[in-house]
């Protein structure tokens, strides 16, 4: 099964981190602050001082809370509060647009069949995703083809796209073969490119993620990849194949990386429980309980704004945003998509 990860640094009414979403009219991409220091995202040039916060709250058990108001809530821009909201609205995505991405690497080995599994449960369960919005993207390991030729190593695969469910497509998941190095961040950035190119209007792109987080030969780095998966506004559900005790330098950048999208951080067990369940239906729990708000930009402060949504009322609840953006005089604002 999956358990969720909880450090024990955390305070307990942000005990997760999830998406921030500055949106305006004009946007372009131009840069990004190191991982290892922060999950800063890319900056997009704007004229408009609102800022858009999409987000969601759960209860002391963890589960995702569908009936909220503006009164629940306030949010602290930079040690300012803030409530009096321009607009509070739910999320009007309604639909996913969910990217697998496994890892086949020799480092995950010993877990491979069972991830394989669950990427089959995962694929094959849900029917309320048409299988149009689905895809399953690989890399390390091999595969072969219909003509006895072995794809995969260093560049990552398209599995299969819109057409997941078909039988040829799942001959050609059960053909896959552990083994090889590790290009993760290499990855990150070719399934955020398609996920940039087959997004559909009106529904929230999320990339599913089978790794144990360790790098051992990309070309680009952890903040590159960071990059682009802040550029593509996808959340990452990323699920550690290590299931390690300790923590390693792997199962911190999935967890960084979750945490900076909105996404969620699992972490794999073994036991009769249908773990694909678990991962789909967080993903589809949390689009459900997704909440819009917008505000003036409370400051004009040059720098790093902090941002924090607390509980007003019930202090049992906790919120899960962004927890900052970059302003720049002149309308420049960092933040995602």
């Amino acid at each position: 099964m999956f358990a969720h990860y909880r450090t024990a640094y955390w305070h307990p009414l942000l005990a997760l981190v999830a998406l921030l979403v500055l949106t305006y009219p004009s946007a372009a991409a131009v840069s990004a602050e190191d991982t290892n220091v922060s999950s800063g995202p890319p900056t997009y040039r704007s004229t408009v001082s609102e800022v858009r916060v999409t987000f969601f709250a759960t209860d002391e058990n963890n589960h995702p809370l569908e009936t909220l108001t503006q009164s629940d809530f306030a949010v602290v821009d930079n040690e300012r509060v803030v409530r009096n909201f321009r607009s509070f609205t739910h999320s009007d995505e309604t639909s996913l647009d969910v990217v697998v991405l496994v890892d086949l690497s020799e480092s995950v080995a010993p877990h491979f069949r069972v991830a394989m599994s669950d990427v089959l449960q995962l694929v094959a369960r849900e029917q309320s995703i048409p299988d149009d919005n689905i895809a399953v993207l690989s890399f390390g390991g091999a595969f072969g083809g219909t003509s006895g030729e072995t794809f995969g190593g260093l560049r990552p695969a398209i599995l299969c796209s819109s057409s997941c469910r078909a039988a040829d497509s799942v001959a050609k998941l059960l053909a896959l073969k552990g083994g090889g190095t590790t290009p993760l961040f290499d990855a990150l950035i070719f399934a955020t490119d398609f996920i940039s190119h087959h997004r559909r209007a009106g529904s929230r792109p999320v990339m599913i993620l089978f790794s144990d987080g360790d790098d051992t030969i990309s070309q680009h780095s952890s903040r590159e990849a960071l990059q682009a998966v802040l550029g593509a506004g996808a959340l990452i559900y990323s699920v550690d194949m290590g299931a390690r005790e300790n923590q390693t330098r792997g199962s911190m950048f999935l967890r960084r990386v979750s945490e900076a999208t909105g996404g969620r951080y699992f972490s794999l067990r073994f036991s009769q429980h249908d773990s694909a369940a678990t991962v789909l239906d967080a993903v589809l729990e949390d689009l459900r309980a997704s909440y819009v708000v917008t505000y003036d930009l409370p400051s004009r402060q040059a720098g790093f704004h902090s941002l924090r949504l607390l509980p007003t009322h019930n202090l049992n609840l906790t919120f899960h945003s962004r927890n900052g953006y970059e302003y720049e005089p002149g309308g420049h604002l960092m933040g995602d998509r």
